[in-house]
């Protein structure tokens, strides 16, 4: 099974992302994750992008990662555009959002907004793959108001030969509220003619293993879960369809060390006890004991990321914005620091940020944090 880390606007830029691939996967391996997938990119009308909106995706601000840019339109001519950019930079694949359920965005009939006007989406993805010469995946929700306007949508994407078809089983109106629809997600399984990626509240490797042991295939899975003899579901696939992939991003955001759980799970896999479910349970225990490996993972991520900020920003106040933001999701990993992260939210000065977050860090980190749904970071969407 492929792990993808999903876009966040305004978080998982390449500063984020690329401390994320350089420290906390670097001990198990770059390749721990399979894609990062950037912010998204939304193109004028009849425009090219500008050297501002690539930036973000530039190959010497993404080395050594496995980025595929996304694209966020209404207008098949307009990402059409952008996909010429991109290919320009060397991308062989790019995304096109479906899913994003921002208000400011769903006004414009982008993002998830568009997924109400199946007409229009047709036409939309019509012209993209009549002229696109590169690799074209969809990330997608099931509907915008209602889940069962997922049967009609499918139909849609089941015209199409897509990369891949990464799907969050839940409305637009639901935004990160109520659950995944995983009736809905099983449909998908069952009648999709294009490769499957899940997304959607995996923030623990017990959620991790329960996708994968219900809707992958289970077998010929090497040290990073990746099946290599995947194949294309058959429309009427059934039981025989599975997933190839899944996606994960406010899980990442909240528990970076997240991935070294999974990994801990995949590897565990080879190994199947019983009485355990199909990989045993030894590497998803909700109540792992405090490592001092992990604090100093931690402390180096926090510290590379603030450096890098400090560098790309002007003055301390933007700075302070970013890392504040950050804790919106990261301060879940530390149980019993409320009252410094009150004060956190409320420092004026980088000092005196520094030393609440060394302060925070320093109180202990519990590697496995429960799994309640995750908070949505009023700045960020998304994608």
């Amino acid at each position: 099974m492929n792990i993808y880390f999903a876009p966040l606007e305004g978080i998982t830029g390449y500063i984020y992302r690329n401390a994320y691939s350089d420290i906390i996967c670097r001990d198990r391996g770059k390749e721990l994750i399979s894609k990062f997938f950037s912010p998204f990119i939304s193109p004028g009308v009849n425009q090219r992008l500008s050297r501002k909106e690539l930036r973000d995706i530039l190959p010497e601000n993404n080395r050594g990662i496995r980025l595929i840019p996304q694209l966020l339109g209404c207008r098949g001519e307009d990402i059409l555009l952008g996909i010429e950019d991109i290919k320009a930079l060397g991308y062989t694949e790019v995304n096109i959002n479906l899913g994003c359920p921002s208000g400011t965005v769903v006004a414009k009939k982008k993002g998830a907004g568009l997924l109400a006007y199946t007409d229009a989406l047709d036409e939309f993805l019509y012209k993209i793959y009549e002229k696109a010469d590169i690799k074209v995946s969809v990330k997608t929700r099931i509907g915008k108001n209602s889940p069962e306007e997922f049967f009609e949508i499918l139909d849609i994407y089941n015209k199409y030969p897509m990369e891949e078809l990464i799907i969050h089983p839940r409305i637009q109106t639901d935004f990160y509220k109520n659950k995944p629809d995983m009736e809905m997600f099983q449909y998908a399984v069952s009648h999709s003619k294009n490769r499957l990626c899940y997304n959607g509240d995996i923030t623990s490797a017990e959620e991790y293993s329960q996708i994968i042991e219900k809707y992958g295939n289970g077998e010929n899975y090497d040290s990073l879960g990746k099946n290599e003899n995947k194949k294309p579901c058959d429309c009427e696939g059934g039981d025989k369809s599975f997933t190839d992939a899944v996606m994960i991003g406010r899980g990442f955001l909240k528990n970076p060390m997240l991935i070294h759980k999974i990994s801990g799970y995949i590897e565990n896999g080879k190994n199947k006890n019983e009485g355990e479910g199909a990989y045993g349970n030894s590497y998803i225990n909700d109540n792992v004991s405090t490592e001092t490996q992990d604090i100093d993972t931690i402390k180096e991520f926090h510290g590379r990321l603030l450096e890098e900020y400090k560098k790309e920003m002007s003055g301390e106040r933007p700075v302070l914005f970013k890392m504040k933001e950050l804790w919106a999701y990261m301060g879940d990993m530390f149980p019993g620091s409320g009252k410094l992260l009150k004060k956190l939210r409320k420092a004026v000065s980088l000092k005196e940020y520094k030393m609440l977050a060394e302060e925070i860090i320093n109180t202990g980190y519990t590697k496995s944090v429960n799994s309640e749904r995750l908070p949505c970071s009023k700045t960020s969407l998304d994608t």
